[in-house]
């Protein structure tokens, strides 16, 4: 583990990408089992902070963090790899707490503990995947790997720049049919966007609202096979989705708070 730990991050300059990588983790840790413990009314737990009456939440905590790391970050030389890393261990930390209340910023709602709440476990999941990703090696496709694809009579630049354009066209594609990790890891390995942008999209998807929803016999094929691919593959690996989340994140099934009259 030492060896791995030396060759894979400390060899190749991953050291601040690791530590917010456990920035990351540790900030969700700590916040999740904060929250649980509120919900739960723990009496010996501190609770929220409600300065004269005011419930600040801990996106606003988060955003500081981040912005006194990024400071940081900038002004710190590139030969201070420690201090660096411990930069890059303060944002991460700073962007679990503003990522797990990322459906409140979404909303401009406190949905917190609703369904809607969900998106903000989600948002985690990404960034841990993909620093995650780029923590072990790999990388998005980039301008510059598509000019190492041989070309006949073409110049270099010209070819990388219609690959490029084509790459993420075919991402776009995917994250609009709804397939949300097919169309992010996609930017890591292209064929997945391919697979994505080609088969159906999920029927509550933008593409399948602009669509599948015109009249004739084959957006009706479409919408039906589309429907039946989501409650009979799509729907069980969500509910196993959901399962795992409620499990680290406790349960999102309070109602939605009504607004005040006006």
């Amino acid at each position: 583990m030492a060896d791995w730990f030396d060759r894979t991050i400390l060899s190749s300059g991953r050291l601040p990408l690791f530590c917010f990588f456990l920035g990351v983790i540790v900030g969700f840790a700590f916040i999740r089992t904060s929250t649980r413990l509120i919900r739960a009314r723990v009496r010996w737990w501190p609770g929220n902070i409600t300065p004269g009456g005011l419930h600040i939440h801990h996106v606003v905590f988060g955003v500081v963090f981040m912005l006194i790391a990024g400071v940081a970050g900038v002004m710190l030389p590139g030969t201070a790899t420690v201090w660096r890393s411990a930069a890059a261990a303060v944002f991460g930390v700073g962007s679990a707490l503003v990522l797990d209340e990322f459906a409140l910023l979404l909303h401009l709602s406190d949905v917190y503990w609703s369904e809607k709440g969900r998106t903000s476990i989600d948002a985690v999941f990404v960034a841990i995947a993909v620093s995650g990703l780029l923590l072990l090696g790999m990388r998005p496709v980039t301008f510059n790997d598509f000019l190492r694809v041989p070309t006949d009579g073409v110049r270099p630049w010209l070819a990388a720049a219609l690959f490029a354009i084509l790459n993420l066209g075919l991402a776009a594609i995917t994250l609009l049919k709804g397939k949300i990790w097919t169309g992010l890891l996609g930017l890591f390995i292209p064929v997945l966007v391919i697979v994505g942008a080609v088969r159906l999209a999920r029927p509550h998807s933008p593409w399948a609202h602009w669509f599948y929803v015109r009249p004739g016999r084959r957006n009706e094929r479409k919408r039906a096979l589309a429907t039946f691919r989501e409650r009979r593959f799509r729907q069980p690996i969500i509910a196993a989705k959901i399962w795992f989340q409620e499990l680290i994140a406790g349960r999102h099934d309070l109602p939605l708070p009504r607004r005040p009259r006006r």
